[in-house]
């Protein structure tokens, strides 16, 4: 299926993540490791990407960005796996109460725009020139992420001259879907509750007349919720007519078009606060390298799968369909169910990665990220979480992000391969693709590495020389320069494009090899 026909489940435009250098003496600078410097990529639902390069080069924490188990310096990290209205986070709130103000600072940054492609334009070939496109870019990224903060959420209403009279009632729709997820939550946690008492009761013997008795007014009480969910639904109804209508009275302007199909439900995760995201920690799951240190040592298998079930209120600790839920994640594990009451330290390094990938599928989530999945594991065991991770994606839809050194097992798993240098990615292709034409020249000199049992093969192995500068002061223009056999002038002062050389197939280079 091609690109264009998939749904993108996490769109990364810009990513950068910088961890500051406390200063020395008399330093006037501020320094940064510049881990992921401008990452942009997006991520389709029910892919593996698989994510190459040296050590140090900023994989790892590219993974854990898109968790946010970092908070990202810039850019935008939209998560499409549910829609904003079940967040309803406090961002949209501040877009839509200022459409007015943020409109006014949008064009204040294209007139910015403006002025930096002009001079850019104006100037002669030569270093001059060069600083003067790197100032356009950065007036280009600021201008274009105001521009998709207010269209995504407002759409063809972009186009409205005064837009007070929208801010209104999309800030009316957006506090009474908040009420609406609260109570939501809320009827959600009493059934939970709910079950547990009566798994309780029912392990005590009472009757089916007592439990009934006993859990009577908490029926009544989730009733009564629920009764007023369908007030709440209706009220959003009546509201949601009212933009629909807006929308045909202004649908007449021949822009509206073009500004409603930037609307979308994305969710920013740049800029969830920490409540936010804790409510979709059960969609982005992380599976470690090290399965030992993962893992508590001092609970139980079934204690450490069953921990996130009991946080997120997936189940009541009493109710008795969780060690039933528990069992069934381990079997499609391949663990057997008498290992539910051992510890960590009693199984092989294998069977301890299964229990971290069981308690990551536990919650059922979207996307994973598998961090070195497999990288401390013997060869004979790597192919079988290898498999498993495969059939757990076909049977739960899911999406990895799979990072690896290991070329052949990114071959084997993967659907795309990214290929990062220095916090860059510099090449994104589908796996047979970049195999089979490498078009940047790290790429090709890492596939010309892979060992092969071949005899008949001649294959130059093409050595990188030098080590990998330092992320602190990389170098400018393309930061591969210092390494590439194929650098000249060019490369030593302009960032290469991230761009299209082949239809799915990006790379960043200006000597691309074709």
């Amino acid at each position: 299926m091609e690109n264009n026909k998939k749904k993108v489940l996490i769109k990364v435009q810009n990513l950068k993540q910088y961890f500051p250098i406390k200063k020395s003496f008399g330093q006037k600078e501020r320094l940064y490791v510049r881990a992921n410097d401008d990452v942009t990529l997006d991520i389709y639902e029910g892919e593996t990407l698989g994510l190459v390069g040296e050590s140090g080069c900023g994989k790892s924490t590219l993974g854990r960005t898109l968790l946010q188990l970092y908070s990202q310096t810039d850019g935008r990290t939209m998560y499409y796996g549910r829609d904003i209205d079940e967040i309803a986070p406090g961002y949209v709130e501040d877009i839509l109460k200022n459409l007015v103000s943020r409109k006014q600072t949008l064009q204040g940054l294209r007139d910015k725009e403006d002025s930096a492609r002009k001079a850019y334009e104006a100037l002669p070939d030569g270093d001059e020139k060069y600083a003067a496109l790197e100032q356009l870019h950065t007036a280009e990224k600021s201008a274009r992420d105001a521009f998709l903060d207010i269209v995504q959420l407002i759409g063809g209403f972009y186009t409205v001259d005064d837009l007070t009279p929208i801010s209104d009632i999309l800030l009316k729709e957006y506090k009474q879907g908040v009420e609406y997820q609260k109570l939501k939550r809320k009827i959600n946690e009493e059934q939970i509750s709910l079950d547990g008492t009566k798994s309780t009761l029912k392990e005590k013997g009472k009757s089916k007349d007592q439990i009934e008795a006993t859990t009577a007014s908490a029926k009544n009480r989730i009733s009564k919720l629920e009764s007023e969910l369908k007030v709440i639904e209706s009220q959003l109804t009546t509201i949601r007519s009212g933009i629909y209508e807006l929308m045909k009275k202004h649908k007449s302007n021949t822009d509206f078009d073009k500004y409603e199909v930037y609307r979308d439900k994305g969710i920013n995760l740049a800029r969830l606060t920490a409540e936010e995201m804790r409510f979709l920690r059960k969609d982005l799951q992380l599976i470690f390298q090290d399965p030992y240190s993962s893992l508590n040592p001092r609970m139980t298998v079934g204690q450490i799968i069953s921990e996130g079930l009991l946080a997120h209120k997936y189940f009541d600790k009493n109710d008795e369909k969780l060690q039933e839920y528990v069992l069934n994640i381990m079997e499609k594990c391949g663990l057997a169910p008498y290992f539910i009451h051992r510890y960590p330290h009693q199984f092989s390094g294998g069977q301890r990665q299964r229990i971290g990938i069981a308690r990551s599928l536990a919650l059922k989530p979207k996307f994973v990220v598998c961090d070195e999945a497999v990288s401390a594991l013997d060869v004979s065991i790597q192919s079988q979480i290898i498999n498993l991770l495969l059939d757990l994606k076909e049977e739960e839809n899911l999406t990895y992000l799979f990072i690896s050194h290991d070329l052949s097992v990114i071959k084997y798993i993967s659907d795309r391969v990214g290929v990062m240098y220095l916090g860059n990615i510099v090449e994104l292709a589908t796996t047979e693709e970049i195999f089979a034409h490498p078009t940047h020249p790290y790429t090709e000199a890492l596939l010309s590495a892979i060992p092969t049992t071949d005899v008949d093969t001649k294959k130059e192995t093409i050595i990188l020389e030098g080590d990998i500068p330092s992320p602190i002061k990389p170098p400018s223009g393309c930061k591969f320069h210092t390494r590439c056999r194929y650098a000249t002038d060019i490369c030593k002062k302009v960032v290469p494009e991230f761009e299209e050389a082949r239809p799915g197939h990006f790379v960043a280079c200006h000597h691309k090899l074709m």
